[in-house]
This record gives C-alpha cells, structure tokens and sequence, in this order.
C-alpha cells in the first residue's frame, strides 16, 4: 500500500486488481532505476509454470494452504534466478526472540562424485530448514540437551538476495519453531494474530453486507524509524557504545537541542550520503522506503517506509536496521539504534502505525466524509478504544525493555499510561454516540495563511497529539510508544490479538441483538439501531481510555490514576502482567500463542532486562575503574604538584588547596560508587522476577550514582586527560 507510514494510512476504492496494478508499475519502477534483489511476483510470473503460478499466489493472497507439489519447481526457478544474481548460498532467514535476525548459510553447489560439483535446491530444502533451538532464547521451551528446532517458509513475504562485499545471499523468511510445535520467534505468532483479526473482521463486514468479494482483512503497518549517527571513531574509543550501543558517562555539552535548530533542518552532506546509499540498498530489497529527516537532537535522524502487509512490514523492518547498521560503516560512522544513546537529549522512537484494510483495498479504519453515519468505521473504532481499554496492561508489556525505559515519559515520548487520543471530530462523534443518536461531523474548513500568492489550504478537524501513545491521525492508529530498537511483530501481534477479541466481543452482541431473523443488507434500520445500542454501551464503559490533552502534565497522571487507568512506569512491573490469566486466555483463545508460549516470552522477556542492565552495569564498573579513575588521579596529581609548587615559592595556595580537596574527595567518591556499584550486582537465587526486581532496584540506582559523579569528573578533568570523546564532540556530525 503506497502510502508513507508518517502520513495517513491509504484510503483505496479502487478495485484490489487496479490497485494491485498500481503496486506492480512502482515496483517496476523501482527495479528499473535501481535494480532489485527481490523474488517478485511479476519475476515469478516469468519464471514459474501458469498453473504454479496461480495456484502459489491463492495460497500467497487467498490463505489456502501451501500444496508441497509445488515446492519442486518454485525452489529451482528461484534457484535459477538467485544464480543468476550472483548468489552462491542460500538461508531461511527468521526471526527469534533476541530480537534480531538469524540466518544459516548452505551453498547450492554440492559435489556431484566425479571431481565437479552440481547446483542443488529442492522444494523441501525451500519449505523446511532444521537450525539448532536450543542456543536461542526460549524460556524453557529448548534446553542445550534438546537442541532440534525448524523454520518453515513465509510464502506471504518475499524471498530476497542480502548482499555484503563480495557476498550474496538467497534468503527465505520463514518461521521458527521447536521440536514439539511450540513459537521460538516472532513472526509466527504474528502470522497467527493476522489470521485471527481476519476471521473476526469478516464476521463484522458480514453482519453489515459488505463481504462481497472480500476473503480476507489485512493488518497493515508502517514502522517509523528515528536512530543516531556518530563518528566511528568516536564510537569505538567508547566501550559503552560498543558494548550497550548506549553512552553510561556523558556531561552535558553546552550546545545540545536548546534551539531546535536541528528538527527538519538541512541534512548534513555526510548524512545525506549515508541516506544515499541505505535507500538504495533497501529499494533493492523491495523496502519501500519514502521519507527522510533530521529529527529533534542534534545528529538525530529518521527514516519512513510506505503502509505493507503487516509481516512484511515487519520483515523489512528487520532489513532497515540491519541495512542502516551496515551502510555507516562505509561512511566512517556508526550507527545507534538504541532508545536513549544519550542522556538529556531526545531518545528514538519506533512508532508503529498501524491499520486493517480489505483484500479489495478498502480501508476499515477510513472515517470517510459524514463520519456520524458510517456506523461499520464507528464499529471498528470502539472495537480499537475497547481494546486498549480492556488490555491497558498488554499493550504496554509490549513495548517494555530496559532501554525503553529511559524514554517513555521523557519529553520526546508518551508517558506509560495506554490513552488513546482521537481528535475533535472523533471525540465529538463518540460523545454524540455515548448520547445514542450522532447527527453531525465537525468539519475542518479551509486556512486562508493572508497572502494572496499563496493557497488556501484545507484545515484537518483535529490537531495532532504527540505526548499519546495511541493516537488515532486520520485514518489509522499510531502507536507511538514503541521502542527504536524494537521488533514491531511483537507489539503489532499484541494489537492484531486485542482488537480481534474486541472484534469478537463486538459480533456477537450485534449477533445477539439482529437475532436469527435478521438478513444482511435487508433490515438497515434493525442494524442501525443494534449498533447505535452496543456501541453506546462500549463507549460507556470504556471511555476512560479516552484523552485528547497533554499528556505530559501531572494533572492527567492524577486524572489517569482517579479513571482507573494502569501506570507501569518502568518494564519489570508491566512485564509483571504477562502472565495473567486475562493475558494468556485472550492469546490462547485465538490461537496466537499457548499457554507454554505466553509463559516462555515472559521469562525471555524479563532474563533479558536482567542481562542488558547488568552487562551495562559492568561495563560502567570497568570503565570506571581503568578510564576514567586513572585519569582522575593523574589530574589530582597534576593539582598536588601545582599546590606544592606555589606553597615552595612562599605564594599562598589556599585557594588551589582548596581545589585539590575538592577534587581529591570527588575521587573518593568515585571508588566508593565503583565499590558499591560491584557489590549491587550480587544476587543469589534464580526467581527471575525476583531477580529483575533487584537489578531494578539496586543495580540501576547505584549506576545512577556513579553516572552523576563521573559525569562532574568529566567538567573538572583537563581534557588532555580524559579518556573518553564527550557528547561536544560526538553530537556534531562534520
């Protein structure tokens, strides 16, 4: 869907097929201009058999099942085409609970027994690929002693060919799962969830007589991506950025983000070379990618693709972060993913914009002109408020982690408390709705800007909200609070799950209200008033959640506290909810994850909090104890000599005495922080809750301390001295 996912979500009434042509001509395009690495359909088209064609795309674009007699003869025509490319491996390429990408690399070519080789793919190696489970994080799921694991082919997203240097790969997404059936990655229980807001969503269109020729809705996405670019060198004369990808010690330089001088303002060269040369690599991939900008702090930067299939969004989000990661180096940078790489500054987000749409391409989410009288788009949005409302605590366990956890509530981020934010048109609607009987849309109206050379404009009918995690902006739903860092399959299956339960819940009170006799299409006034009657009821009960002001202040955490609205400031807390019998019903219930599978991610999920903060914890230790001790002493040193020096010249030193006990207790100081810091990481037992619960609470306070004493250090030590490039130099980007 070629729309850019900063921008409204796409709004089409077109027939799927013209749409569907529309994507294929830009794809063209692309390839045409910049080449393409990408197993396309029109590529498919040219190489399959008629017959296997058609019948892979029902199962690509319908959902039928995969037939394995076709796997033969698509593994050698995409064999064929990746040899052509250049492409010498192959590897299903998948995504587990790291939060990265992984991928094991076999050659096509295989000795044929006569001193040659031969090329080799077949449909089972293209369909199934066994990597070892037991070294990925499970939760218990696979043990090292139980090691066997499988990816299975995501036919829905495109194979591709990854080029790094010489190198180039065929890679294949699939999915990843245990021995025993159980979900090791991401992109399974998103597929799952996919299918679950489907099944619900055409049970609803059903109700209204608007299924015709629909099979399937589709959840669609556009993943943000805000990230920071540094000097390599600056980058690995830092052990923190190395290690935690965020700076631990940094004084605040003078010039940080005080004049907003750097929000959309003129790209730097460098940067605009490295944005170059991603975009590039990424069209080659088949990323869609759409806008560039500065972003608020200084050498911030963000990057927005178009809407697509909600997997593959996610897919591609993958190959963003990589490509991103990759390209810098090239340009003598480094590049920062991280939520808050420094502190005092603006940190990244990820902010997931999300929709439903039809197989025919009409946007469930699009409040259209007389907003008042299109009760199926009122339906699908009190199924989204009931669903943030209902699942406040999931919502936001789905973007917890460490990291995030020095960015939500920050200036640059929506505070922790799931609110959505509709707007005044909407907000209007819904109050009309609460009254039983909405008989207007506010309309926006046209700017006229005073000039006569200029246009008149059309004016939105409501502003916009950046301090809402869940923003509603004209036909789609923002969620702002995830993570740059992040997997979007995550949040994105965390949203699929709760609005298909909304969905359900929804359906069947409109089932129960129409009764038996009712027929679609013939009883318009009877399905007017049923939906009037369960949407009031909704909007009753779940209009808490609801809050257009800013969300920032102190008066709505009060407000938020007296709705009854859930406020886990930090991740240990809200991870805490995972295991609710709320949580794994509503994922059981649709088939998206198990009961094994819910408690397997909240154990992933706090183990690996526990492990990021205490590799951050030892790292500051160690940076403290070899860096920046050692040149605390040798300026301490420096000032010994210089008191003794003026006192041998019979010149009163009081004052720089003075200075040298200052400075000689801010390096007492500093041993006990890097003592205390050591002795926080102790820990004995194996509650992993527990555990994360006293890094929470020792470890990360004692870094803290340490931070705040190291970072005085640095304003005090001669900069010859200083063993770390500062924030003056690493946020100017030359």
């Amino acid at each position: 869907m070629l729309t850019a996912s900063n921008g409204k979500a796409p709004t089409i009434h077109t027939p799927h097929r013209e749409h569907h042509v529309q994507q294929q001509n830009a794809a063209d395009r692309i390839e045409q201009n910049f080449g393409s690495d990408v197993f396309t359909e029109r590529v498919m088209q040219q190489r399959l058999p008629k017959d296997v064609f058609k019948r892979l795309q029902r199962t690509i674009k319908v959902g039928e099942p995969l037939d394995p007699a076709l796997a033969d003869v698509v593994a050698a025509a995409m064999k064929d085409w990746a040899l052509e490319r250049g492409a010498t491996h192959y590897t299903h390429w998948f995504q587990p609970l790291t939060g990265l990408t992984a991928e094991k690399h076999d050659a096509f070519f295989m000795p044929d027994g006569q001193g040659g080789a031969i090329t080799e793919f077949t449909g089972s190696a293209l369909v199934q690929g066994e990597p070892d489970a037991s070294s990925f994080p499970s939760g218990g799921i696979r043990a090292t002693f139980e090691a066997r694991g499988y990816t299975a082919w995501d036919c829905t997203s495109p194979v591709f060919i990854n080029r790094d240097g010489a190198s180039a790969t065929l890679c294949i997404p699939t999915a990843f799962v245990s021995w025993t059936g159980e979900a090791l990655d991401h992109k399974t229980p998103l597929l799952r969830s996919m299918e679950a807001v489907s099944r619900q969503a055409l049970r609803i269109l059903k109700i209204f007589g608007t299924d015709q020729g629909v099979y399937r809705v589709i959840a669609t996405a556009g993943p943000e991506q805000e990230y920071f670019l540094v000097d390599r060198n600056s980058f690995y004369h830092r052990d923190d950025l190395m290690a935690c990808d965020r700076t631990l010690f940094g004084a605040k330089p003078p010039k940080g983000q005080q004049l907003e001088d750097h929000y959309f303002g003129s790209i730097p060269t460098r940067a605009l070379a490295f944005m170059h040369d991603v975009e590039r690599e990424l069209y080659r991939l088949g990323v869609p990618v759409k806008t560039r900008h500065n972003e608020v702090a200084p050498g911030q930067f963000e990057l927005a693709p178009l809407y697509e299939t909600a997997n593959i969004a996610a897919d591609h989000q993958m190959l963003t972060m990589e490509t991103l990661k990759r390209v810098a180096g090239r340009h003598g940078l480094s590049c920062i993913l991280h939520e808050k790489p420094f502190a005092g500054i603006n940190g990244s987000g990820k902010h997931l914009n999300w929709s439903i749409a039809t197989n025919t391409g009409v946007n469930l989410l699009d409040p259209r002109d007389d907003t008042h009288t299109n009760m199926q788009f009122l339906v699908f949005l009190c199924a989204v408020i009931r669903a943030v409302d209902t699942y406040a605590e999931l919502l936001r366990l789905s973007v917890a982690s460490a990291a995030n956890d020095h960015r939500l509530g920050a200036n640059e981020a929506p505070p922790a408390i799931m609110s959505i934010f509709l707007g005044d048109m909407l907000s209007d609607i819904v109050h009309q709705l609460e009254g039983g009987n909405p008989s207007k849309t506010m309309k926006g109206g046209r700017l006229d800007l005073g000039a006569s050379t200029l246009p008149q404009i059309p004016r939105h009918t409501g502003d916009r909200n950046r301090t809402s995690p869940f923003a509603f902006t004209g036909n789609k739903f923002e969620f702002r609070a995830v993570g740059s860092s992040g997997n979007v399959s995550w949040p994105a299956t965390v949203l699929n799950t709760i609005v298909a339960d909304s969905l359900d819940y929804i359906a069947g009170q409109l089932e129960k209200e129409l009764g038996k006799s009712y027929t679609p299409g013939k009883d318009a006034e009877k399905l007017l008033r049923g939906v009037k009657k369960v949407l009031q009821r909704i909007i009753k009960q779940h209009k808490r959640v609801l809050f257009d002001g800013d969300g920032y202040t102190s008066e709505w955490h009060a407000e938020a506290k007296k709705r009854g609205l859930p406020n886990f400031r930090e991740s240990v807390s809200a991870l805490q909810q995972f295991n609710t019998k709320k949580n794994i019903d509503v994922f059981k219930r649709f088939g998206v994850l198990t009961k094994v599978e819910v408690e397997s991610r909240s154990h992933i999920h706090l183990e690996k909090y526990i492990k990021q903060v205490t590799i951050e914890a030892d790292t500051m230790a160690s940076m403290a104890r070899v860096q920046v001790l050692p040149a605390a002493i040798r300026a301490q040193t420096e000032l010994a000599e210089n008191v003794a020096a003026t006192e041998a010249a019979d010149v009163d030193a009081s004052e720089a005495r003075e200075t040298l006990e200052e400075f000689g207790g801010l390096v007492s100081r500093l041993r006990s922080a890097i003592a205390k810091l050591d002795k926080a990481g102790e820990f004995e037992g194996h509650d992993v809750s527990k555990h994360a619960e006293h890094v929470r609470d020792a470890i990360r306070p004692a870094m803290g301390e340490l931070r705040k004493i190291v970072d005085e250090l640095e304003t005090r030590v001669p900069r010859d001295l200083w063993p770390l490039p500062t924030y003056r130099e690493m946020l100017v980007l030359k």
